[in-house]
Formats: C-alpha cells, sequence, structure tokens
C-alpha cells in the first residue's frame, strides 16, 4: 500500500505500533517493522540504561526502519535524546508536551519527527513546530488521553483536512475494517496500541495481557484528568479512585492515591488489583493473543477485503 506515510518512513504497510509505556520493547517493534509496518519502543518507561539495551537489540533484530516514542515530560529526557540520536534511530515519536522544543534538534540530525495528538489546536501547533506528520488520537484510546474527549470518528477528518502534513489515526483501531475507516476519513496511516499489547512479544505481564482480551464493553473509563486523563480498566484501584471522586477528593488526594510506579504495578508486573491497566476501549473486541506478525497480516488482509466490499455496494 502506498501513502504519504509509507513514502516518508520507507515502510511497506501503514500500521504503526503504538509506543505504549511496559508494553512497547525491542521484541515487538523488531517484530512489526520486520512484519513490514513500523515498530516502535514505548521509552517513557524506561532509564536511559535500559533504553540503550532495548535500542541496540532492536537494531540487531531488524534492518528496518523503527521509532522511539518519547514523551516530552521525561525527567531525562535529555540522556534519551543524546541515546536517540547516536542510536541513528531514524522517526521518533514525541508525545506529551509541546514539540517545538526539540523539533529542529532531532531534524538537525536526520531524524522524522511526529508529534501525537488530541486537538485540532495541537495539530496546527505541531505543523507549526516542523513536524513531519501527527497522530491524530481520539477518544477511545488507551493511556494517556485528551482532555476534551473528541472521538476518533470526529477528530481525524477535521485534522487531515486543516493540516498540509500527513495525518496517522489512533484510537479505536485493531483490525482491517476500522483501518480502512480511518484511511477513507484521510488518515495516512494507522497507530495501533491496544491490539498490540494482546501480542505475544508484548512486554506487558502475562496476566494484563488476559485481563486485555477478556475485558468487555464498558470495562474500560477515561479518568484522572486533574493529572493527566488515562483510559483505565476497572479493578479494584479503579474503584477505589471513583469513591475518591464521590467524597470530593482535591488533585493533592488524587496525586497522593495514586502513587508512583502504579502502571509499571498493573502491565508490567501484573498487579490486577492495585495496579493502573492502561487499554483502549477496543479491547472489548479483543479475544486472543497473538503474534504481532500475524495482527500486521490480518489487518492488512482484512482492510483490502474491506475495500472490496466497499466497492461493491457502488
Amino acid at each position: 500500500m502506498n501513502t504519504r506515510i509509507t513514502q516518508l518512513f520507507g515502510i511497506e504497510k501503514p500500521i504503526i505500533q503504538a509506543g505504549m509505556i511496559w508494553c512497547s520493547g525491542w521484541e515487538l517493534a523488531s517484530a512489526v517493522s520486520n512484519a513490514g509496518g513500523l515498530g516502535m519502543i514505548g521509552s517513557g518507561s524506561m532509564y536511559p540504561d535500559i533504553l540503550r539495551i532495548h535500542l541496540e537489540k532492536c537494531k540487531a533484530a531488524t534492518n528496518l526502519p523503527f521509532a522511539v516514542n518519547l514523551p516530552l515530560l521525561y525527567p531525562q529526557i535529555e540522556d534519551h535524546i543524546q541515546l536517540i540520536i547516536d542510536a541513528g534511530v531514524p522517526i521518533v515519536f514525541t508525545s506529551a508536551g509541546n514539540p517545538a522544543t526539540y523539533c529542529k534538534r532531532f531534524k538537525d540530525a536526520g531524524i522524522k519527527v511526529v508529534h501525537v495528538v488530541s486537538s485540532t489546536k495541537f495539530a496546527l501547533k505541531a505543523q507549526e513546530a516542523g513536524c513531519d506528520a501527527v497522530v491524530a488520537e481520539g477518544f477511545e484510546a488507551g493511556g494517556h488521553n485528551g482532555r476534551e474527549e473528541t472521538t476518533t470518528l470526529c477528530l481525524v477528518p477535521r485534522v487531515a483536512e486543516i493540516l498540509d502534513i500527513p495525518v496517522i489515526a489512533a484510537g479505536g483501531i485493531y483490525n482491517g475494517a476500522t483501518m480502512l475507516a480511518a484511511l477513507a476519513m484521510g488518515a495516512d496511516a494507522v497507530q495501533v496500541g491496544s491490539r498490540f499489547v494482546a501480542s505475544l512479544e508484548s512486554s506487558a505481564h502475562e496476566a494484563f495481557k488476559q485481563k486485555v482480551v477478556s475485558a468487555k464493553e464498558g470495562d474500560t473509563l477515561l479518568t484522572l484528568k486533574e493529572i493527566t486523563p488515562v483510559r483505565l480498566i476497572k479493578n479494584e484501584f479503579y474503584s477505589r479512585l471513583a469513591k475518591a471522586y464521590e467524597q470530593g477528593a482535591s488533585q493533592a488526594d488524587l496525586v497522593e492515591l495514586l502513587g508512583r510506579g502504579r502502571a509499571k504495578k498493573g502491565m508490567f508486573e501484573g498487579d490486577l488489583i492495585e495496579g493502573e491497566l492502561e487499554i483502549g476501549q477496543v479491547s472489548a473486541s479483543l479475544d486472543q493473543i497473538l503474534p504481532a506478525a500475524e495482527i500486521v497480516d490480518q489487518m492488512m488482509r482484512e482492510c483490502k477485503a474491506s475495500a472490496l466490499h466497499i466497492q461493491s455496494l457502488f
């Protein structure tokens, strides 16, 4: 498939694996890249020495392009930036901050820059900052989300209409039909997170993967807008969070309740009771843990079949 994103990144298929904390290590990133998509290392949960190992192993496992997701609020961001530049990573996806701060530095090093946005306002700012593309991520997505609660169906067409640079759709995309819908709305590629969490190569804990594929409709909710909006699977921790809201908890109360390392506890260590379980609404549509390459191939087959079906209606 030939789109502006496949041309920009030098990849075969317009499927980008999201850089999810605790789930997106070198094994998943290299597997997706080797399958023709764009794999991504999620550096937000990694100390610099850990990121260095993942970069080295990913480069050894694939000779195809891969990316690194870099949250701009990461406390040791300078160390990460230097590691990314020194490793010759071709593409960086930035999030949670202002891309203008680092965009020129990456581009001067020959690195393509993509920024994740949840609104048209920030999409325009990313384009003005010099980003090569944006990810327009809708309300359905897992992990950290936008406060506006704009759905993918509303966000992607508008962003595609107002921007000159390529647009990658994210949020609620997990199969070929949803991929085709995103392309029909003007996207040049799709970014897929939750579907790849439930993959063999994902670094998520097996207990968390099983929780994801057993989730039902309505099992996830967006919360913690006062800190950083995040979509979570309901569990005992979430129940305590909901009770705190009912009792009028302040932002400071919520920060204290959240504590530190709760996402790691849930997603990486498999504590389904006290952990933070970040996942998208599409978890209700997932029922299998599959190899990453099979996910990519299945999405492409389904996308083509869906396109042929739509064509037959006219």
